[in-house]
């Protein structure tokens, strides 16, 4: 799968690609879930039914989840070996800290995983679906944020996917990366 744009931030490959993120063969991947981490609809509900009964199981153990933070659990029949459950903002014009909340969602996803010594991970555009954030404004945040972590964060991952499910989401975050000069 050729990439749409990738760069190298330190010894990590950052990839954005148009596919369908329950497909890919990586350590682990982001689900953009809801606070109930019980399955829902987009990306939410296409990894619940990807990974089996064996994940709503689980996600039932963990109590929820709030806004802007993440909790991991296994990946059972995904590709990946992990799902990072990541709860993001709800968009309400932009007032209510919904760019804090959504760059905390990417920030604490990327600490689980240096956490749990994971080498790859896949991001979908997070909250961009029913939750309605701005996609253009959720690439550069996206973008901004894991290039921001990358560049600090003492990590062993050696490749970021952000995962995009239409070419027009693809642009946004191509889009980023030249804004933010990573292109």
């Amino acid at each position: 799968m050729t990439p749409i744009a990738f760069t190298e931030i330190g010894r990590t490959r950052l990839d954005i690609l148009v596919t369908d993120i329950t497909t890919l063969d990586v350590d682990a991947i982001v689900n953009a879930g809801n606070s109930s981490l019980l399955g829902g609809g987009g990306v939410d509900g296409a990894i619940h039914r990807a990974a089996g009964p064996e994940l709503l199981a689980e996600c039932k153990t963990l109590g929820g989840c709030d806004t802007g933070d993440a909790k991991m659990t296994r990946g059972y029949r995904l590709p990946a070996k992990f799902v990072i459950h990541a709860v993001g903002p709800v968009w309400h014009g932009g007032t209510s800290g919904e760019d804090d909340a959504l760059a905390s969602c990417y920030r604490v996803a990327l600490h689980i995983a240096d956490a749990n010594q994971l080498g790859s991970i896949a991001f979908p555009a997070i909250s961009t679906g029913v939750y309605s954030f701005p996609p253009d404004r959720a690439a550069r945040i996206a973008v901004g944020t894991v290039a921001g972590e990358l560049a600090i964060l003492p990590h062993t991952l050696t490749r970021v996917v952000l995962c995009c499910f239409s070419t027009e989401s693809a642009a946004h975050h191509r889009d980023a990366f030249a804004e933010l000069g990573l292109a």
